[in-house]
């Protein structure tokens, strides 16, 4: 049925027939159920005649039910909806008789008493169904909470599935949708007053007055998504007022957006969106004009923090604030589009795609000034004992952390990530290939920033005097990276093969630290023992062997391996190589000096007493006294 727009009176003001019938004349050239104009005109017939005459009576039996609820012969309002479901059905049915003789006296272009009479008795009728659309609108805000509507949705959606969109029907379908058992208490209101809303919308619709429904239902449902958004705690901040915000303060408010997000757009938007195509099926021209005036302002204002926050001033680790934020619009972008999707409402949808794109922009902005700022470390204070550098800590942590958003670095790096050309060979630089995974850029960019930081420890370590002690410094601080990688997500990231590859770089590093730290030692004892030898050249080869062990291990006694597993190779390594060659010459020439005088001091301890020694070396404690009074038990060990 075509819309009448009836002319916005007060029932009040009187209406003369020809003001009536050039008002409502022009809205039936508009009604393609209408014959054409030039019919309009054509003699009456006597089937018109009698059509004439029922819609007139039809006009006088509305008259007693409409006046029946007239707002001017009643001091207080009654709900016709809440008084009698009986007479609303009724007064629904007279309105909508109403209104299909209004169009037939309009289609024979009548001008009389009875179309002035019917056009008051729809101002009358209208100004009562406003009053309940009010009504039931402003008393069921419980029962009609977006939260509500928004966990019930799919009950509700198959209670009203069956709405009929006649309206002498519905009041039967009402109470059929209303019994049924499997409906609680608040389910059965919350559809009994959707229902009505729905009645009355498509009758105000269908009688012209489709701006005051709107402008009621706006108002109304626009007050409670706005205090329902200030509950969340969000609040509107200005460029200026998160630039002064500090790190601390910032978080916050990150946390809270990213909570109260979730819930605007899953329940608050979702459930709003619901009651309003359940309101307004009718039209939806209505439906976008509501659901927009309701909902842009605050969804638009949502969506605008984030892309604040990503504008505001960058340091290392605001980064992870902007991948949850990136994470949590990622998340809830399906209901986004599947909300938003009016074109009136394109608005928000482009603000939330703008604060993703804001957010990525400022995410591979703070990794670039990241990789910059270990790039131009200048530092050159020295870790004692070539112990774990704090920028090889402080990296290692920041980027093991890093790979618990590979699904969100993932789609900000993929298409941006190059391997860049690397100081070090090809070899030394490792991570998946782009076909083998889908989080292959994010291996890569992370395998390159570790890169970076092995680069720069091998410049450290050049600053160090002593060479054995740059390959120990090097050995743990790659040994560090090793288990950090092994022991958090990074393991998953770059693979086994990567670890391997690192893992040949420690025995490296710590094998030259053994040579160039022990190769003096080891020389110091002959290598094929001869079948006789002097004891002036026995004692030679003991003095020889203690005074460059003594050297070795003084020096080495500050020197620290902070991995146990790392420690405890090179110990037996260094070992192995040591006392077994000692034991041998000890055991071989010590029976020739048993006569000599002060042994003790020529033979100062026993390959037992060497292997403890060893022990000893890399726990950056007070390392022992080589002294002869702690070997006393040598004289004990002759023949």
């Amino acid at each position: 049925m075509a819309i009448i727009e009836a002319p916005r009176r007060e029932s009040t003001t009187p209406i003369t027939p020809r003001k009536a019938m050039a008002t409502l004349f022009s809205f039936s050239k508009t009604n393609s159920s209408i014959s054409s104009f030039s019919n309009q005109f054509a003699p009456p017939t006597p089937s018109h005649t009698f059509s004439e005459s029922m819609m007139k009576e039809n006009i006088e039996n509305t008259e007693s039910i409409i006046m029946k609820w007239d707002l001017r012969s009643n001091s207080k309002f009654t709900s016709l909806f809440q008084e009698s479901r009986k007479d609303a059905k009724e007064f629904i049915k007279s309105v909508k008789e109403l209104r299909r003789a209004m169009h037939f006296l309009i289609s024979q272009h009548t001008i009389s008493n009875k179309l002035v009479m019917a056009q008051n008795l729809m101002q009358i009728a209208m100004h009562q169904l406003e009053k309940e659309f009010y009504q039931i609108l402003s008393a069921n805000k419980e029962h009609l909470n977006p939260e509500s509507i928004s966990s019930r949705s799919s009950h509700l959606s198959r209670s009203l599935s069956s709405h009929l969109d006649d309206e002498d029907d519905v009041s039967s379908v009402n109470e059929m949708q209303v019994s049924s058992d499997s409906m609680s208490g608040v389910e059965r209101l919350s559809t009994l007053a959707m229902s009505d809303l729905k009645l009355i919308a498509d009758s105000m619709i269908r009688s012209g007055y489709g701006k005051e429904c709107i402008e009621i239902y706006r108002n109304i449902r626009k007050s409670i998504v706005d205090e329902a958004l200030y509950r969340l705690g969000l609040e509107h901040f200005t460029s200026s007022q998160i630039k002064r915000m500090n790190p601390e303060a910032l978080g916050h408010h990150v946390s809270k957006w990213i909570d109260a997000a979730k819930i605007a757009v899953r329940t608050l938007f979702h459930g709003e969106r619901f009651l309003c195509d359940r309101v307004f099926t009718a039209n939806e021209t209505i439906r976008e004009s509501c659901f927009s005036g309701i909902t842009r302002e605050g969804a638009t204002k949502l969506f605008r923090f984030p892309e604040l926050v990503a504008k505001s001033q960058r340091w290392p680790e605001k980064i992870f604030q902007l991948m949850n934020l990136y994470e949590a619009i990622s998340d809830i972008w399906p209901e986004i589009e599947s909300i938003f999707t009016y074109e009136s409402l394109s608005v928000v949808k482009l603000q939330a795609f703008s604060s993703l794109h804001k957010l990525g922009d400022s995410i591979q902005k703070i990794l670039s000034e990241f990789e910059s700022s270990i790039q131009k470390n200048s530092s050159r204070a020295l870790v004692p004992g070539g112990a774990i550098h704090p920028l090889t800590n402080s990296v290692m942590n920041y980027v093991s952390l890093l790979a618990n958003y590979s699904g969100v670095l993932s789609d900000i790096i993929a298409d941006s990530v190059t391997t860049p050309h690397s100081p070090f060979p090809e070899s030394y630089f490792h991570s998946p290939s782009l076909e083998e995974n889908p989080t292959s850029a994010v291996s890569a960019r992370l395998a390159w920033i570790i890169l970076v930081l092995l680069c720069k420890l091998d410049s450290k370590a050049e600053l160090y005097n002593n060479i054995a002690l740059s390959y120990l410094f090097l050995a743990n601080n790659l040994q560090f990276v090793v288990e950090e990688v092994r022991t958090t997500t990074l393991k998953f990231l770059l693979g086994d093969d990567w670890l391997s590859k690192l893992d040949r770089k420690v025995k490296l590093y710590a094998a030259n630290y053994e040579t160039l730290a022990w190769n003096k030692v080891f020389l110091c004892l002959p290598e094929n023992l001869p079948q006789e030898m002097s004891p002036d050249a026995i004692k030679g080869y003991f003095r020889q062997f203690y005074s460059a062990f003594d050297e070795a291990y003084r020096r080495q006694a500050s020197w620290v391996v902070l991995d146990p597993k790392l420690r405890d190779e090179i110990k037996v390594s260094i070992a192995s190589k040591l006392v077994p060659a000692y034991q041998e010459f000890y055991d071989t020439y010590l029976a020739i000096l048993s006569e000599e005088r002060n042994l003790e001091v020529l033979v100062r301890f026993s390959p037992n007493n060497l292997g403890n020694y060893l022990s000893d070396l890399f726990h950056r404690t007070v390392v022992p006294e080589i002294s002869s009074s702690s070997l006393s038990h040598v004289s004990r060990c002759l023949p």
